[in-house]
């Protein structure tokens, strides 16, 4: 399971979202594969005016949870 988290709490951005469960703070996927998956990816996004897709507020790929639902929606 070692390979499903992994956390860098040396990072200046660390944690680089708010959470209130910084133990459970996953940095696997520091840039999020799901960024590409639009309105798929399954996070909590918002479009801003310009178009541009801000995941600022989404903590998704960084749950420890999350990872299997991570891997799942890449291999469809």
């Amino acid at each position: 399971m070692s390979y499903k988290f992994f956390q860098n709490k040396e990072c200046e951005y660390f944690p680089c979202h708010k959470t209130d469960k910084v133990d459970d703070f996953n940095c696997l996927f520091c840039f999020c594969p799901l960024y590409n998956q639009h309105e798929n990816c399954g996070g909590g996004f918002k479009i801003l005016p310009s178009g541009i897709k801000d995941c600022s507020g989404c903590d998704f790929p960084h749950q420890r949870e999350n990872y299997d639902k991570v891997i799942s929606k890449l291999s469809s």
